[in-house]
């Protein structure tokens, strides 16, 4: 991937996807329970100060993040503050 994001801003997968990797469809129960606050590290900004690419990360589950979509695949972009700690 060739994408850096911005100021502090942490790039990571969707933990709520709706389609797995075998190309099965999940209904929102299957979604919400396979959900997770523990991801891998994407990307960073240049100004985050305690995360890093390839980091495990656990960040706050009642913080929001910004869906985007790169390459038709969507990420979750957070702001480092959200991170809780790394594993």
């Amino acid at each position: 991937m060739n994408f850096k994001p911005n100021g502090s801003w942490v790039l990571l997968p969707n933990p709520a996807k709706r389609k797995t990797d075998s190309g099965i469809i999940l209904d929102d129960t299957s979604v919400n329970m396979l959900k997770t606050n523990i991801l891998k590290v994407l990307a960073v900004g240049p100004n985050c100060i305690f995360a890093k690419e390839g980091d495990t990360i656990m960040i706050d589950p009642r913080g929001e993040g910004v869906v985007v979509e790169l390459n038709e695949v969507d990420y979750v972009m957070v702001m480092e503050h959200q991170i809780l700690g790394i594993m």
